[in-house]
């Protein structure tokens, strides 16, 4: 008798213990449905697309982890005067080097169109390591830091090129480049969403723990490189394209000029990028919005940027590709207008408006970019042709933050600054725009 109510309570005790198991498993489980779902929607799924979606979300939680953890180290362990001097010196030791390093990046890469599963993975687990590494020098700031740093936005860069090759290799029928795109750019945006409070906690934990998570998620980003289906590393029909005309090779300037100024447009807003991260983040800590904090005034500006870039990729989403050129002179002059309106009556709420509306404005040029890209540029050079728009794209960001860490702490200042950069851009770039939109692009020639 004992023996069968003994029996009884475990048999309860067990029912009772898979029923908690369920309730607590299911939210998470539902969860991962429910992205997949998402990720693998429209022919996605069958295309391949929704792994690249998966692996580049993977990618910008990464990425956001490392970034914490040095924006803790090189900016905000340190007082205002002397966080100048180091990321100053992040600045040269770091982007110098990749502003020489930047150009051979792409021709690298085209010289390994069959395994570019692979140099997604290697640089994915390059990252890993390397995060390992940075772990031991991050708490005291020392000069080992920088090199590591390099070899991750190295790293970063080369697997961003390979992603925008790998891209027109998994449309799903009937999407469009630029949906694609936006399907891609927001899962990582939403990603760096998730990874950015994940590493704020970690850093609470001890200096080296975002570092630590970032290192396993790019492991795990690893092995879901290989998970891409084989087409990805086909090379068929492809070949190089350079910048400028070399030998009567194809190149960005030979198909019209609507890809060429769309690049000088969008390296424009890409400048004003880097210019506002690093302008800001110290305007800001020295002059916070009244009644915050500086860590408080920073998120504030940081969130509306990021907000958004996430409604300009989710607007590029729904809008068809047509009529790019006009998309991207509008956009260039809005933000121009906006930039002007900040420097002549600056406020920090019109600072928020500013970084909001620069974000719109990036993914819906970047977006339009890659539209023209599709309709302008042969196939067969297609893919080098993106390798090449994202370095020189980088590149302009680096110029645009070592002007902005350079400038006096002067807000009016900084948001002329900023007008001017955005003014020179609108004046090599939007008339041509306006008159390829008027004329039509002719179909693109191969020599």
């Amino acid at each position: 008798m004992t023996t069968a109510r003994s029996s009884g309570e475990i048999s309860t005790a067990r029912r009772a213990g898979r029923a908690v198991g369920h309730a607590l498993h299911r939210p998470f489980t539902g969860t991962a449905k429910g992205i997949r779902r998402a990720t693998h929607a429209h022919g996605a799924g069958e295309s391949g697309l929704g792994k690249l979606i998966e692996l580049h979300a993977v990618n910008s939680a990464g990425d956001v982890m490392i970034t914490v953890a040095l924006a803790s180290t090189v900016f905000f362990s340190v007082p205002t005067d002397q966080a100048r001097g180091r990321v100053a010196l992040y600045l040269a030791i770091t982007m110098a080097p990749f502003a020489l390093l930047a150009p051979v990046i792409g021709p690298l890469l085209d010289r390994i169109p069959h395994g570019r599963r692979a140099a997604m993975a290697g640089a994915m687990l390059a990252r890993a390591l390397l995060a390992l590494t940075m772990s031991g020098a991050v708490a005291t700031g020392g000069l080992q830091l920088y090199p590591a740093a390099l070899g991750v936005l190295v790293a970063s860069k080369a697997y961003g090129v390979v992603r925008s090759a790998v891209v027109p290799r998994l449309l799903p029928p009937n999407f469009s480049l630029v949906k694609a795109n936006s399907r891609v750019t927001l899962g990582g945006l939403l990603a760096t969403g998730i990874g950015a409070p994940i590493g704020v906690v970690l850093q609470h934990i001890g200096s080296s723990w975002p570092l630590y998570g970032a290192s396993v998620v790019f492991g795990c980003g690893t092995f879901l490189a290989f998970t891409l289906p084989p087409k990805v590393d086909s090379a068929k029909g492809e070949r190089k394209a350079q910048l400028v005309e070399q030998q009567r090779k194809p190149s960005l300037r030979t198909v019209g000029p609507s890809v060429f100024k769309g690049l000088l447009a969008n390296a424009t807003l890409r400048c004003l990028s880097g210019f506002l991260i690093f302008f800001l983040a110290f305007l800001l800590r020295v002059h916070p919005m009244a009644g915050q904090s500086a860590a408080v005034s920073l998120g504030i500006v940081g969130v509306a940027a990021g907000t958004g870039n996430a409604l300009g990729t989710a607007v590029g989403a729904l809008l068809r590709s047509r009529g790019p050129e006009i998309m991207i002179a509008t956009v260039l002059t809005v933000v121009l207008g906006t930039a002007v309106v900040t420097a002549v009556f600056f406020a920090p709420v019109l600072v928020a408006m500013l970084a909001a509306v620069a974000g719109v404005s990036q993914a819906l040029a970047k977006l339009s970019l890659d539209a023209m890209i599709q309709r302008d540029v042969p196939e067969e050079v297609r893919t080098s042709a993106f390798a090449r728009s994202e370095t020189l794209l980088q590149m302009a960001w680096v110029v645009g933050g070592a002007i902005g860490i350079s400038l006096p702490l002067n807000g009016t200042l900084g948001m002329s600054v900023a007008s001017a950069l955005v003014a020179a851009g609108v004046f090599a770039t939007v008339r041509g725009l306006l008159r390829a939109a008027r004329r039509g692009t002719p179909h693109p020639r191969v020599a």
